[in-house]
């Protein structure tokens, strides 16, 4: 998916930095702003794979670097909730300007309150979604542990939040005290899921209730088990994205979609620093990946196993046109298929480097469900390596491949 590093300002005039997400689709649809988790940043496991997840659903998202984080200018101290919640604003309003109004806010930890309290000054938010969110601000002040007293007496203090130290001051309390939870999730007016993990340890899962049982309908709740509150998993980032998709999907009218425009049958893109890749083929899409053991995510099939699967599915779908026309009765098929490269045992003994002394190996084996003769299962057998993708292997190849100029 191509990713777009973008600068916008906020209302102190500070620059933000982001990160705006898009699908391999050219026109994506609904916009998402992503808030992270407090002291966080934009490229975090959980920001990065859960945008993926959207975005692979055909989601554009933008998620930033609050002020004084990540590659944002500003000092943090003198941040507090509400800059957080003006942040979005702001992000808002950029996303309005040059793309489309977004639709949907999903926020990570005090994140994911400061897009409760964000969206429902937003008129475009139309679905939001609170990832480990606390129920109320002030609770991340627990992070604060023994500090509390002293930015109480000296106006601040140093505060080792995950490894790293931030000054707190004394405003960023008030700010949070002063936030009045209640009656905003009450009157969100906006279609809300509630994500939480019951083994998250940083906000436990009550908070989640609270929320829940504060929010209006139509609202959702779904659980992240053995998840971490920071979602460093991330398979547990993936998952939560996937099922954003689908429940945003409940709650707004999507656009028909345009299909990418193409002189070929099919459309690959990998983006980024892993294997990961986007296949648009027509009217479909999907994901192929590499194995963990590799260096892949495994968020899909390898190469050479949607090789397999092609040459599995045609050779199912021959069949059961061949029964179908000569009205055997074939009720199922199963193809297994697995690919190899094997050795031609002469050549390859002569000289064991010479890669034309290896041969690429199809191993199938054919279970034909139905009331069939021997007669008819051999027919069909031999009609097995009558499909046409079979063919296709198992005849001269030419490859053409050129350069041409990518889209600006």
């Amino acid at each position: 998916m191509p990713t777009q590093k973008i600068k916008f300002n906020n209302k102190k005039g500070y620059q933000l930095c982001a990160k705006i997400d898009l699908p391999l689709k050219k026109n994506p649809y609904p916009f998402v702003i992503f808030a992270h988790v407090f002291t966080g940043n934009k490229n975090l496991t959980a920001s990065k794979h859960i945008s993926r997840a959207l975005t692979m659903n055909g989601f554009g998202v933008m998620r930033f670097d609050f002020t004084g984080l990540g590659e944002s200018e500003g000092d943090f101290s003198d941040t507090n909730f509400s800059s957080n919640v003006e942040d979005l604003e702001a992000a808002a309003e950029y996303i309005t300007e040059k793309y489309m109004a977004p639709a949907v806010m999903v926020g990570h930890s005090l994140g994911g309150a400061a897009a409760i309290f964000a969206a429902s000054k937003i008129d475009s938010i139309k679905a939001v979604v609170s990832i480990g969110a606390p129920s109320y601000p002030e609770h991340v002040t627990h992070l604060l542990k023994d500090k509390r007293e002293e930015i109480e007496k000296n106006g601040c203090a140093q505060v080792d939040i995950g490894g790293r130290k931030f000054t707190i001051k004394k405003q960023f309390l008030d700010d949070l005290e002063a936030q009045e939870h209640v009656p905003v999730i009450q009157n969100l007016d906006r279609a809300l899921l509630v994500m939480h993990s019951p083994q998250d340890n940083i906000v436990g899962i009550e908070n989640a209730a609270n929320i829940y049982k504060l929010a209006k309908h139509p609202k959702s709740f779904v659980t992240l088990d053995r998840a971490d509150h920071m979602l460093t998993n991330k398979n547990d980032a993936f998952y939560a994205g996937n099922v954003i998709a689908s429940w945003v999907k409940r709650y707004i009218e999507f656009p028909e979609i345009e299909k990418l425009e193409t002189d070929q049958q099919v459309v690959v893109r990998l983006e980024g620093d892993d294997f990961t890749t986007e296949v648009q083929m027509g009217e479909h899409s999907i994901i192929a990946d590499e194995p963990v053991k590799v260096g892949g995510n495994d968020f899909g099939p390898s190469p050479y196993e949607l090789l397999n699967a092609s040459l599995g599915a045609c050779k199912a779908m021959t069949l059961k046109m061949y029964a179908r026309r000569k009205k055997w009765d074939l009720e199922d098929v199963l193809v297994h298929i697995s690919y190899s490269k094997s050795n031609k045992y002469e050549e390859h003994q002569a000289d064991p480097e010479n890669a034309n002394s290896r041969i690429d190996r199809f191993d199938i084996e054919l279970e034909l469900v139905g009331n069939l003769d021997d007669a008819q299962k051999q027919r069909l057998l031999e009609i097995a390596s009558k499909c046409p993708v079979h063919k296709t292997l198992d005849s001269p190849t030419e490859f053409v491949t050129k350069i041409i100029e990518a889209e600006q």
